[in-house]
């Protein structure tokens, strides 16, 4: 199964399509057994200037708000080379804790984007390069590139003490 979100050209933050034969539609794999599947397409319209946000699964429970811990498995794709950058599903890391929500050490676009998410759920994340790491490159993350993330919620909680 896929799921596409337009991501392209469009002005507002969220727009979804059922048919994910669209051109300009991501397409995202909704077995959460398995390692997420992205597929990126060839779209000649340039990618969102704002955090898009959107459940492929919704999970169940309380919805993440700021201050919580989440803790989720992930995957990362540059929008520019459609290519893989990291994933918690490959480098042993297993899951990886944002805490607290809204203030953790991790890119803007994931403290932004992860409020609302559920345990158990699978959530698409399309950054912004203001929001993901801007004019820097990061290792394989070219300067000023749309990052592209398939997010999927272990669980969501209090955080834990330091």
């Amino acid at each position: 199964m896929v799921f596409g979100v337009a991501a392209c050209g469009s002005s507002s933050e969220k727009s979804t399509s059922a048919d994910a034969t669209t051109s300009c539609a991501i397409q995202v794999g909704k077995d959460l057994s398995v390692k997420p599947t992205i597929t990126v397409p060839d779209c000649a319209i340039k990618p969102t200037t704002k955090v898009i946000s959107q459940d492929i699964v919704t999970g169940t429970g309380p919805a993440a708000k700021d201050g919580d811990a989440v803790s989720v498995k992930y995957v990362g794709v540059s929008w520019s080379t459609k290519k893989q950058f990291d994933a918690s599903w490959d480098n042993g890391q297993g899951q990886f804790t944002v805490q607290p929500l809204g203030k953790a050490q991790v890119i803007q676009g994931w403290n932004q984007g992860l409020v609302g998410v559920q345990k158990g759920g699978r959530r698409l994340l399309i950054i912004p390069p203001d929001l993901g790491y801007g004019a820097q490159a990061n290792g394989p993350i070219a300067a000023n590139e749309t990052l592209i993330f398939v997010v999927d919620v272990v669980s969501v909680g209090a955080p834990s003490a330091s």
